[in-house]
């Protein structure tokens, strides 16, 4: 029985919260949402508890014993990948800047592929248990720490972006504000998350992914109803967007960004590799071939999961006034596009399907990044740096609090950001940059040392954050060409990723005197 007292406390949490929406606020709370979904996370909480009543090892709590079967690991990459910033961003930026501009399905989908043919097979060999690990052994623990840094980021990033994309659309199909709506469903999910390990994130993604994919499909017929269908959609999509309704870039529709766009478009595609919430499930894989197949045949469902989401923003440019489907205004911003058109394009049953498709979506992401990013800081920071002998109760001690710490901070963060897309592609953006070039050159370059890691790092951080970042208030140092409206259209962050590459390359063979190149040594299994 004490198995369900957790679960219990949430249902009451709740209830109670429900009573105070109710009673004392004066929001026109959709109810029939509010009960579904406190039953969806009252259901997943538990499924994701329950799971955790197994004895864990120090093993299980981030790699799931290693024995992660090819079924579920195609699952939990998918969903992983498939979050809420992806579903809403894919959705906003369809319906905002054109078709063009949505790379990041495509380009994640590319990077899952690359990765599974180019760093999967080599990093289940090895047996590392993080990311961070061949980079440590290659560059030392103290510079390990360092690159851990951007590791975290990206992964605070990541979570924030797909909070906002709860939290909006919940504000808009449910009537609860997005504060709150962020804070529910970060706590439920930080809970489950902390209590579980990789197995519980692992099993319950499966049937997260499957409520994405299932309601997803079913609103977007409903919807297509309310505009014409999609012959009339399209046509009057093309229409408004012009050389921008199209996945391939032209100079025409593209003008001064077209630059821009490649620089983009690579910065998503082999950004997307060195992330531990990646590399967990490749290194959870029970063998190689796994670790190899998992990668291909995820990228495959990340595309087809795009779909739906790229065609509801398409749906919501043919809307010029939402005050005729019975909103109360017309949007505030273009990430409140899908949950838009779930609540007023659909009936009622229809839109609570389309918001546990959401609801799904951003459990089974977010659960998987503050567990990486808790492994990291857990592994590849907090055993080397502070106590190297710790026991493996003491291990999942400390990653279960770092869950709540990082889950917290990427909460926060959330609580203070509007564009989902923007913040979305601003993960990949340090990672791409700092960390691709240390991957590559720990596991593929034999006399990569740690004097070139540190010397590539510096001029990586140089290049990049010289070319400003406005979503983090930060200005233009560095004069690059091409600056058009205090932006930087030149590819900046491809200069910096490859100037890191080659510097990392060219130092640490000119340093071999003073710093012999590590080898890689196989891990435990």
């Amino acid at each position: 029985m004490k198995k369900f007292y957790p679960t219990l406390f949430l249902i009451g949490v709740l209830i109670i919260f429900g009573m105070y929406l109710y009673w004392f606020t004066k929001a026109e709370v959709f109810w029939y949402g509010y009960v579904s979904m406190m039953v969806f996370y009252a259901l997943i909480f538990y499924y994701g508890t329950h799971v955790a009543q197994k004895k864990e090892s120090k093993a299980d709590m981030m790699l799931a014993g290693r024995g992660l079967p090819l079924g579920i690991a195609i699952f939990t990459m998918s969903a992983t990948w498939v979050g809420g910033g992806y579903i809403n961003g894919s959705a906003e930026y369809a319906y905002g800047d054109g078709l063009v501009w949505v790379q990041a399905p495509w380009g994640y989908a590319l990077s899952l592929m690359l990765g599974g043919l180019i760093f999967a097979r080599k990093m289940r060999r090895h047996r590392f248990k993080t990311m961070l690990d061949p980079l440590a052994q290659r560059f030392g623990k103290q510079m390990g720490a360092v690159l851990f840094l951007p590791a975290l980021a990206g992964e605070i990033f990541w979570t924030a972006a797909i909070l906002v994309a709860l939290g909006t659309t919940f504000s808009t199909v449910l009537g609860i504000d997005t504060q709150t709506s962020i804070i529910i469903s970060a706590v439920v999910t930080i809970a489950y998350t902390a209590i579980g390990g990789l197995l519980a994130v692992a099993l319950t993604d499966i049937i997260q992914m499957s409520i994405l994919l299932i309601g997803l499909a079913i609103v977007v017929p409903f919807a297509l109803s309310e505009v014409g269908g999609w012959d009339v959609a399209w046509t009057n999509y093309k229409t408004m967007k012009g050389g921008a309704a199209t996945l391939f870039p032209s100079r025409e529709a593209l003008g001064s960004y077209y630059w821009y766009w490649w620089d983009y478009a690579l910065l998503l595609i082999f950004g997307g590799i060195p992330w531990q919430v990646y590399f967990q499930r490749v290194l959870a894989s029970k063998d190689e071939q796994i670790a190899v197949r998992l990668s291909i045949f995820a990228g495959v469902v990340c595309l087809i999961a795009a779909v739906p989401a790229v065609m509801i923003g398409i749906i919501g440019s043919n809307v010029t006034d939402w005050t005729d489907f019975g909103a109360k205004a017309n949007l505030e911003n273009n990430s409140m596009i899908l949950p838009y058109v779930i609540r007023y394009l659909t009936p009622t049953v229809v839109a609570t399907i389309g918001l546990g498709a959401i609801a799904a979506a951003v459990m089974s992401s977010i659960d998987s990044s503050i567990l990486s990013a808790s492994s990291l800081a857990s592994w590849n920071v907090y055993r080397p740096l502070v106590k190297p002998n710790i026991t493996t109760e003491n291990l999942n001690k400390v990653i279960k609090t770092s869950i709540w710490v990082i889950g917290i901070a990427a909460t926060l963060i959330a609580l203070n950001v509007t564009s989902v897309y923007s913040l979305w592609v601003l993960c990949s953006d340090f990672v791409y940059c700092l960390l691709f070039p240390q991957l590559v050159t720990a596991l593929f370059d034999k006399k990569a040392n740690k004097i070139g890691s540190i010397a590539g790092f510096a001029v990586g951080v140089i290049l990049r954050f010289g070319g400003g970042e406005a979503s983090l208030g930060l200005p233009i140092l560095i004069d690059y060409l091409m600056i058009e409206d205090g932006k930087v259209l030149f590819p900046f962050r491809t200069l910096a990723m490859l100037s890191s590459l080659l510097t990392i390359i060219v130092v640490s063979r000119l340093t071999q005197k003073w710093d012999t190149a590590k080898v890689l040594v196989k891990g435990e299994e």
